[in-house]
């Protein structure tokens, strides 16, 4: 045990001096529920796929056979969980409630890098070498596709019926040519949070369904508030800086609109349509007008810093910010509420799917032993446990939304379901191993709309000749 332990650290030395190396930073985290709402620890953005994997990796090899533990031996399985902070101490709860209950398969939990970016470089260093020294890890929403070759197929370990009450867009998300790569562990999306004294006290009935309702609706609170004395009062916050979270800004945009998912599960080019380029150049409209001009420099924590000083009247963001509006030094406590964003028409919102899963390498020693655990972990009990931590990580079992416990003690959740039974994923599984290369194409061009470098249609346009060049699908419509 002790063996396995130094050399997962071994891994974790060797791939902090190769990052420094390569000059790698640490990448924004994802929700890690969001990436995680109330009391969650992990950064709030989802974080791109990391650096592209070693070029010289040998090709990969059969999983090796299930070893067998020698009579009366006990299986040990190694787990990299998440960085240090509150989620890690529940994780160690967790494997100490399993390890008491099974002598015969106990984990030895290890912390992983806090980074989203360190972290996918540890698997592929491990991956690269077929190491049989990892064998549970926690997989982000947008990693299935670039890993699925170095992980188990949970179907066969029953992982189909484990799945059945699950968010379908997630498990969809983890299927990779018809294997289920990992199992749906806790999720984020985007939600539209909104002012609900100021609805009231500017006579709306409620949160905007569409865009011209949030447009509308920004416009006049805004004119309100600053009639009043606040000059730096704006209607709507979001992201628009030129990285990973403006991808997940303007796919909802699009989505939205009609105007699909960049690219289709079927592996089609489908950005250049005149309801995305319409999206597009309706974002655009809102800089200066309701949304600040430096919205273009805005991540999560930029557009929530403005919302938390009671500055906006609506503010897109991800699920974490719910716990941190709710602080003693918020100007918004008890003002507020979150709900579904907006689409074209009504009832046609869109959140990107964030989150996290749970996978098994296919390298391990013990995959039998290995995927008990995941499905363990990713049980409905479990998730219900973790959803009612500290953390508050969000159910991606559909039952968990009518759960007397969490409806009690999280009160906000189930308002989420709403939210997640319309989540797009972005096209990270039918573009791997390209995704980073696909979303830098698409929210630098989405970029150059929001700073008035070039139009929705030529932008539309620009990324599908890019997408054609990396990728060689075909293009076709939503």
């Amino acid at each position: 045990m002790k063996r396995r332990y130094l050399a997962v650290m071994g891994l974790l030395v060797i791939m902090a001096m190769v990052l420094a190396a390569c000059g790698g930073g640490a990448a924004t985290e994802a929700p890690a529920a969001p990436a995680e709402p109330a009391a969650q620890e992990a950064a709030p953005t989802e974080a791109p796929a990391a650096e592209a994997a070693p070029t010289e990796a040998p090709a990969a090899e059969e999983a090796p056979a299930e070893a067998a533990a020698p009579s009366g031996d006990v299986v040990t399985l190694t787990w990299v969980g998440p960085g240090p902070g509150g989620e890690f101490e529940f994780r160690k709860q967790q494997a100490a409630e399993w390890n008491a209950a099974n002598p015969d398969i106990q984990i030895n939990l290890i912390e992983g890098p806090v980074s989203a970016t360190d972290r996918i470089g540890l698997y592929l260093q491990a991956f690269q070498a077929q190491s049989t020294d990892i064998d549970i890890m926690q997989i982000d929403v947008i990693w299935p596709g670039d890993l699925a070759d170095n992980l188990i197929d949970f179907n066969e370990y029953g992982g189909a019926e484990a799945v059945a009450g699950d968010f379908p867009a997630i498990v969809q998300n983890n299927t990779v040519d018809g294997r289920l790569v990992g199992l749906p562990w806790f999720t984020d999306g985007g939600l539209l949070y909104y002012r609900t004294d100021l609805l009231e006290k500017y006579g709306f009935a409620g949160p905007p369904a569409t865009w011209t309702e949030l447009e509308e609706m920004s416009q006049t609170i805004q004119d309100g508030e600053r009639a009043e004395g606040n000059q730096d009062f704006w209607g709507y916050v979001w992201q628009g800086a030129p990285y990973e979270g403006l991808t997940c800004d303007a796919l909802e945009w699009v989505y939205s609109s009609g105007g699909g998912t960049i690219v289709s599960p079927e592996k089609v080019i489908t950005i250049n349509n005149d309801a995305a380029s319409a999206a597009l150049d309706r974002a655009y409209s809102w800089i200066g007008k309701i949304s600040p001009p430096g919205v273009t420099g805005f991540m999560e924590e930029d557009s929530r810093a403005v919302w938390h000083a009671g500055n906006a009247a609506f503010m897109r963001n991800w699920p974490y910010a719910y716990g941190l509006s709710q602080n003693d030094d918020s100007a918004v406590v008890g003002k507020f509420d979150a709900t579904a964003l907006p689409g074209a028409e009504a009832g046609q919102s869109a959140a990107t799917l964030g989150g996290w899963q749970v996978g098994v390498s296919k390298y391990s020693k013990y995959p039998e032993a290995a995927a008990k655990v995941a499905l363990w972990l990713a049980s409905e009990e479990q998730q219900k446990a973790q959803a009612l931590s500290p953390n508050s990580l969000i159910p991606t079992k559909m039952a968990l939304y009518e759960d007397p416990d969490i409806a009690a003690q999280r009160e906000f959740m189930p308002k989420l379901l709403p939210v997640f039974t319309s989540a797009v994923a972005r096209p990270s599984t039918a573009t791997a191993p390209q995704y980073n290369e696909v979303s830098n194409i698409f929210f630098s061009n989405v970029y150059d709309v929001l700073t008035g470098k070039q139009s929705g249609a030529d932008a539309v346009a620009n990324i599908e000749i890019d997408l054609e060049d990396l990728t060689g699908f075909e293009v076709g419509a939503p």
